[in-house]
Order: C-alpha cells, then sequence, then structure tokens
C-alpha cells in the first residue's frame, strides 16, 4: 500500500520526495490544491470516500498519517 501511496503523491508533485517528510501542510509542501486533487486520487486509487471532516491538516502531515488514514478506512 505504501508503494501505491508514493505513486500518487509523486503524481500530485512531481519530483517531490515525500518519504520521510514530515509538515507536508504545515511546511508548504502541499497546498490546498494539492490536498483536493489528492484526497480525489486516493478516493479512487484506494476505493475509498475520504468525508470531510477527515480533510485535516494532521491526516495529511506525512506519508505515515495518510497511510493510517487510508487504513482506518478501509477498516484496518
Amino acid at each position: 500500500m505504501r508503494e501505491k501511496l508514493l505513486e500518487v503523491l509523486a503524481d500530485a508533485k512531481p519530483g517531490f520526495e515525500f518519504e520521510g517528510k514530515t509538515g507536508l501542510i504545515d511546511e508548504g509542501y502541499l497546498d490546498s490544491f494539492d490536498i483536493i486533487t489528492l484526497v480525489t486520487e486516493l478516493n479512487e486509487k484506494f476505493d475509498i470516500d475520504i468525508p470531510v471532516e477527515d480533510i485535516v491538516a494532521e491526516n495529511f502531515d506525512s506519508v505515515d498519517t495518510i497511510l493510517a488514514l487510508i487504513g482506518r478506512l478501509n477498516g484496518e
């Protein structure tokens, strides 16, 4: 699942190395447009539906927090 997520992130922000980074939103690596694009791609690629209340910085802080969100929405 991690590799699939990294592919989605690379498509959303080509050339940026996400692995090992934290504070993706707070540090300005991802902006609001990136998040909307990312939510759409995550919904499609992982067959999930990210509710509006889960579109918060804490859930998109790092690769690990995004994976945790996907896992929770998949019931894992």
